[in-house]
């Protein structure tokens, strides 16, 4: 069964876009048995911090980053972790998750009382920092990608990290335009 939606994207059964380039990660599992798609968590990323266009995010996600290419590596040596949908400063929509498996992106979390938010949600990753605007090339991936993920899902909200891990999270940053993902929603 696929789902097509306005702007011709296809979502297949498993979850993959048809728009998207495909890096399947090892870094998911299972979703919980019965587990509903509720919710859409946007996030902000760049390797090392601040630097864009290189594949050290692809590699991260991917488990193939070299750990010792820069010092900040060595931070984050133990992590093991992915989101479903990376979206490039030129646009370009990667997807290493299929959307009916749990992508490990939101870590300890909680959304209106429900403790671990990768188990109902899907994460969005944008090339980027907390204090940079995105590109316009950005929303105009986003902003299909979250038509089609609500057509297809019962998402009750999208929410930025920082909204479900404020303690230890602050993206999408301030720049990120909420306005625009608002207006999705009526």
């Amino acid at each position: 069964m696929s789902i097509s939606a306005p702007h011709s994207d296809v979502l297949d059964a498993a979850g993959w876009l048809s728009a998207a380039r495909r890096l399947p990660s090892p870094n998911c599992d299972a979703r919980p048995e019965g587990m509903a798609i509720e919710l859409i968590v946007i996030h902000n990323i760049s390797l090392p911090p601040g630097v864009f266009d290189g594949d050290a995010v692809i590699d991260l996600f991917t488990n193939r980053l070299d750990w010792d290419a820069h010092p900040y590596y060595q931070e984050i040596r133990s992590l093991r972790v992915s989101a479903h949908f990376f979206i490039r400063r030129d646009g370009t929509l990667i997807q290493f998750v299929p959307c009916t498996l749990r992508a490990w992106h939101a870590g300890v979390s909680i959304w209106q009382e429900r403790e671990c938010c990768n188990d109902f949600s899907i994460g969005i990753e944008l090339e980027g920092s907390d204090d940079l605007p995105f590109t316009e090339a950005q929303y105009a991936s986003l902003i299909p990608l979250l038509r089609t993920l609500k057509q297809t899902y019962p998402i009750r909200a999208v929410v930025g990290h920082s909204e479900i891990a404020p303690e230890r999270k602050t993206d999408p940053g301030v720049c990120f335009e909420w306005e625009r993902v608002r207006a999705l929603e009526g």
